[in-house]
């Protein structure tokens, strides 16, 4: 079975390529852009505290190269790769020039591992942390293009140079919409540490590593690495409105905004007889948030009659908060639908969320919003309690009315004949 698959596949191939052969050159001008390789910066805290010998008994910094030589070996073909250092030139005391200590190592292109490598290996601990200036270095180095992207951010500490936030400046690389992802791994991080790159990666939909051993820090960066090259599902920006009227209009996808403390925003999706609407809504707290927040996502029709809503309430135990809704639309009678065509009804979705923050927390850019959309056939069977709701469903109201009343007649029945009994004995 497997052979006649490869024998179809080839002769598919050879035929595919013998037809192109014989196309016109104009042909080859009307054929689909290829698809842009995906991009990944290696970004390396290379500040004085990295020559600390505490894994694997050797330093930090021989474990970051070990790991880098190891990384760059296994790099795909079609992933264009940089890397990026902060803290590697200045020694100094002169905190000023200290958080300008950030520049690109290998440039994001084509990779050439033997010339990567002696670039790496020419690296030696020296000076301060400038987390948020490397982090807008390389996001620069990345570009603005449709390719995917991702950052890695490899530190032992957090960052010297405040009041520029990391965690700020990677809300506001989220907020451009360009589809960039942070990843930090902290080697041997105390709490601080922990807390800031967890904060850097959360507001970006990236993940946070905890690293205490060279091996880890190797198979981490390679996972990474991997995972921009064969991304799941590439998110879509798009921007609510304050009106459904006013609002963009979705197909089925996966789609990333913003949205402020008690904002609402709107966003629509047309859906036609016998389809079923599955949305869902995520909201993260990338911020410090006041206990006790919810997340409401609503579908209205255009004239503001609510259809069906989904809602989920948080005390501060959980940094994103989820809901979701099913609306089926029927299908058309036949001697109704005839051989018109059914027109589309235009669902609007609203997502309006509950959360607040301390004075001292910045409302700007709003929190990470991730909004599911799926169009699907809607169910045929009357089994499905989603193809009736409440709305079509009086007949079981009524048979559970009637179920109540016979147990209560029997209740009353059987407590009559107990008292008779007592009575008589």
């Amino acid at each position: 079975m497997i052979t006649r698959k490869r024998l179809a596949t080839g002769a598919v191939a050879l035929l595919a390529a013998l037809t192109a052969a014989l196309l016109p050159t104009g042909a080859a001008a009307d054929a689909p852009v290829a698809k842009e390789s995906p991009k990944v910066e290696l970004v390396l805290d290379v500040s004085g505290s990295m020559r600390a010998k505490d894994i694997d008994g050797k330093s930090r910094m021989s474990a970051a190269k070990q790991a880098f030589n190891e990384v760059l070996d296994a790099v795909p073909e079609e992933v264009r790769l940089g890397i990026r250092t902060l803290g590697a030139d200045y020694p100094g005391p002169d905190r000023k020039r200290g958080c300008k200590d950030t520049r690109q190592l290998y440039p994001v292109g084509p990779l050439d591992r033997t010339e990567a490598k002696t670039a790496v290996a020419t690296l030696a601990p020296t000076g301060w942390t400038p987390i948020g200036p490397a982090l807008l270095g390389a996001a620069d180095d990345l570009g603005e293009d449709g390719a995917t992207k991702r950052i890695v951010l490899i530190t032992d500490g957090e960052d010297t140079c405040a009041p520029l936030d990391p965690c700020q400046v990677a809300r506001e690389i989220a907020a451009k919409g360009i589809h960039l992802v942070i990843d930090t791994l902290g080697l041997v991080p105390d709490a601080k540490t922990r807390q800031q790159l967890t904060c850097i990666a959360e507001a970006t939909g990236g993940t946070y590593t905890s690293v205490h051993r060279t091996e880890e820090l190797s198979r981490r960066v390679k996972q990474l690495v991997d995972r921009a090259a064969d991304p799941v599902v590439t998110p879509v920006g798009t921007k609510g409105t304050a009106r459904c009227v006013d609002a963009p209009l979705l197909k089925a996808g996966l789609y990333t905004d913003r949205e402020t403390f008690g904002e609402h925003r709107w966003y629509r999706v047309e859906l036609l007889p016998g389809q079923e609407l599955r949305a869902s809504v995520s909201v993260s707290a990338d911020r410090a948030v006041n206990n006790d927040y919810g997340v409401l996502l609503r579908a209205v029709t255009r004239h503001g009659r609510e259809i069906v809503r989904g809602s989920e309430a948080g005390d501060g135990r959980t940094d994103v908060i989820s809901t979701g809704l099913r609306y089926p639309k029927p299908e058309l009678d036949d001697d109704v639908a005839g051989d018109v065509k059914p027109a589309a009804e235009t669902v609007c979705l609203q997502v309006s969320n509950s959360f607040s923050a301390p004075p001292s927390v910045k409302t700007t850019p709003g929190m990470p919003i991730e909004l599911t959309v799926d169009v699907v056939d809607g169910p045929s069977a009357a089994s499905d309690v989603a193809a009736f709701g409440l709305g079509r469903g009086w007949w079981l109201l009524g048979v559970l009315v009637l179920a109540g009343f016979l147990a209560g007649l029997l209740w009353g029945w059987v407590s009559r004949w107990r008292v008779a009994v007592w009575r008589t004995n």
